[in-house]
């Protein structure tokens, strides 16, 4: 059966697709676009012997790649020029900021939203420029955008008027509302910087927003794809950065999410043999904990058509990730007051 797992093994190991027929191409590349990871694959199997259909469909994500980093590129310096003006530090996060640094977790990475971090006391100065510059409001329900200013990690997104592109403007990397309280001061003043006068989160950093993002927040949703990113990025920061396992465990601790990352690593480790590079990632015992399990049975949730599988583990997973964002009595006055709107509408 074709679901997450076959990517894995497929990016792992890219001899393994040597015996697919077409059926198996056609069920590989559907679950691997549906994971966002089609163009992770097309990189990894660039120089593979490859039956003329599935060469020429990833011949065509491969141009799309280049396409889209190029564009993601092009919003980081538009927004860039849009805040020439803010005296702060601007910091890229995900994938544009692996494409600017030049990281290996930009090979084949989609990109979507343009991702940035600035100091709270910096928001209503860089959300003015922004708006001087085209961008819009995506939401302009007041309570929707209410509930973000008071309770969310980031401002309500925002659309270029003529280039149809988002922006999510950070001021910390969790809501304010979630158990674990970043040091967003922190994040910032350890980004480093870039040519173009952007920054970037430090290594470890980078380590600790991923994880914070799939295991302390979302509903895993796009899990397979964080952490291929988290694999690429520690494998390349464990030879690159000095002292690096013992920088993530101390960056982990400050920031409270000593559990997110270790459950980060432990996950990629078993989809892609990533190294587990400090000493609380794993089990109490050193044994493996059984809820990972329940973890990866939601992240590589697709079949061979590109479909969602294991229904009430996803819901499971969605119903968790609201319990993350917010105390149970306000969670439900939140979906009572969604629920109503809409019902009004």
């Amino acid at each position: 059966m074709t679901d997450g797992w076959s990517v894995a093994r497929a990016l792992t190991d890219p001899a393994s697709v040597a015996g697919l027929d077409s059926t198996g191409w056609t069920q590989l590349l559907s679950a691997a676009r549906a994971l966002s990871l089609i163009g992770t694959l097309a990189e990894v199997l660039a120089d593979a012997p490859l039956p003329p259909d599935a060469a020429r469909v990833l011949a065509d994500v491969r141009h799309s790649n280049v396409t889209g980093q190029r564009q993601a590129l092009w919003e980081a310096e538009s927004a860039r020029m849009a805040l020439a003006d803010y005296p702060g530090r601007v910091v890229l996060l995900k994938g544009t900021a692996f494409a600017a640094a030049g990281y290996d977790a930009a090979l084949g990475r989609s990109i979507g939203d343009l991702d940035i971090l600035v100091a709270r006391d910096g928001l209503d100065q860089v959300e003015a420029l922004l708006l001087k510059a085209g961008w819009e409001w995506v939401k302009p329900d007041p309570y929707d955008d209410a509930y973000y200013r008071q309770w969310m990690h980031e401002l309500p997104p925002l659309i270029h008027a003529t280039r149809d592109r988002m922006i999510d403007v950070h001021h910390t990397i969790l809501p304010l509302t979630a158990g674990p309280t970043p040091d967003a001061a922190a994040l910032i003043a350890d980004a480093r910087a870039l040519p173009s006068g952007l920054y970037v989160l430090s290594p470890a950093d980078i380590i600790c927003h991923a994880a914070a993002h799939l295991i302390a927040d979302g509903d895993l949703s796009g899990g397979m794809r964080n952490l291929w990113d988290i694999d690429r990025l520690v494998r390349q920061f464990i030879v690159e950065e000095s002292g690096f396992s013992d920088t993530l465990a101390e960056r982990a601790k400050l920031h409270g999410l000593t559990d997110a990352v270790g459950r980060a690593l432990r996950l990629s480790a078993q989809l892609f043999g990533t190294p587990i590079v400090f000493r609380q990632a794993q089990g109490g015992s050193g044994s493996v904990p059984a809820i990972d399990s329940l973890f990866l049975r939601r992240i590589t949730a697709v079949d061979g058509w590109g479909r969602k599988t294991r229904k009430l583990t996803r819901q499971a997973f969605y119903i968790r990730s609201h319990l993350l964002r917010m105390p149970p009595a306000m969670l439900a006055r939140h979906l009572w007051t969604k629920w109503r709107k809409g019902h009004r509408g």
